[in-house]
């Protein structure tokens, strides 16, 4: 069986590289084949995450490649699509380009459907409004990272929706030994754009560097952002994918601080499963699927508030206990559900049995 996927990105996309492109070995080892086709290469994920925006011409460049591929995806037996194939083009434009008589599914993990419903541009809100809500009822199957998208999927009249959370693979993820009488580490991973949430804690992080002797660590993030947090001494980390793992592990609690928006319901918490996986106790906004992921598995805490959060923290770092049974209900966690290793069957029954009604 053959697939092209058509992601975002490349592997330093993490979007690309969790919902999809992690899968392929194990796909592969299943019988399915999958070519990626990613639209952006690295280049400009490195402008990207550099505050250097975009080059409107390589940007165009990329979108002339992405419709010879999809022309000639038609030998395949089916086509896998992260959010849409062609972003800010019309509906019925990017149908026109899908090979004919190929089902596709399409993924998502974010809430792509604002990027035009709520747009502030009145023409964009006019014309793509919907845009999302079609690529979901015409897709063979819909595969979504929590409820909030899968409910969009069904006021869209999805055919199918499948529910596949974000995952790790468990393997490369553990916890690492207490080194004894350190500083403990609260920490955080993520991108330059979503920084602010954890900006956002300041006062919480300084109550606790004078009552706790706290230190941060910030992985992800722009360097510039450790003079924003006063006194506290702050630790900002360059991401990697060989490295991230051996680095959250280093965590006493791991943090994941959000407003309560629509594009935040949209976020699939992985976050969370990071330093779930490692056995880290976890402190989250109660916001979309976080309260889901902290609830059910009794890995960590919610907090609202600032005073929420400051209470949360405070009892996590006060008892070495609940911190060993907060990471320890986590890591069960990622292993009975989060994990590649239990969800990449799934994924696969899924592409087989869509691929397998299109030839019918």
């Amino acid at each position: 069986m053959r697939v092209a996927l058509f992601s975002k990105y490349p592997r330093m996309g993490a979007s690309s590289r969790l919902r999809s492109l992690q899968f392929l070995p194990a796909l592969a080892r299943a019988g399915i084949d999958v070519t990626p086709y990613p639209l952006f290469d690295e280049t400009y994920l490195r402008q990207l995450y550099a505050g250097k925006g975009r080059s409107l011409r390589s940007v165009a460049a990329r979108y002339a490649v992405r419709a010879r591929q999809l022309r000639r995806a038609g030998e395949f037996d089916l086509v896998w699509l992260e959010y849409e194939a062609l972003p800010f083009v019309p509906f019925w434009l990017e149908q026109g380009l899908m090979p004919s008589g190929v089902p596709y599914v399409v993924d998502y993990d974010d809430a792509v459907f604002h990027n035009y419903d709520l747009s502030g541009r009145a023409l964009v809100r006019r014309l793509l409004g919907d845009k999302i809500d079609r690529v979901m009822a015409h897709a063979a199957a819909v595969i979504c990272g929590n409820d909030y998208l899968a409910e969009r999927a069904r006021q869209a009249g999805a055919q199918r929706i499948e529910r596949i959370p974000t995952v790790v693979d468990a393997t490369r993820y553990w916890a690492v030994p207490d080194a004894g009488n350190r500083q403990a580490v609260i920490g955080w991973i993520g991108s330059p754009s979503t920084q602010r949430y954890v900006q956002s804690l300041r006062t919480v992080f300084e109550r606790l560097h004078r009552e706790h002797s706290i230190r941060l660590v910030l992985i992800g993030a722009q360097p510039g952002l450790a003079d924003a947090f006063g006194t506290v001494p702050v630790e900002v980390l360059p991401w990697s994918e060989e490295t991230e793992a051996e680095q959250v592990g280093r965590f006493d609690i791991g943090i994941m601080p959000l407003e309560d928006g629509p594009w935040e319901k949209g976020k699939c918490g992985y976050k969370l499963i990071q330093y779930m996986a490692c056995g880290v106790p976890v402190v989250a906004s109660p916001v979309g699927i976080n309260v889901e992921i902290v609830n059910e598995n009794r890995c960590g805490q919610l907090a609202e508030s600032v005073t929420e959060w400051a209470e949360a923290l405070k009892k996590i770092l006060s008892s070495r206990t609940l911190q060993s049974e907060l990471g320890m209900a986590g890591r069960e966690a990622v292993e009975q559900k989060y994990s590649l290793q239990v969800q990449a069957p799934l994924l696969a029954d899924i592409l087989r049995s869509v691929a397998q009604r299109g030839s019918s």
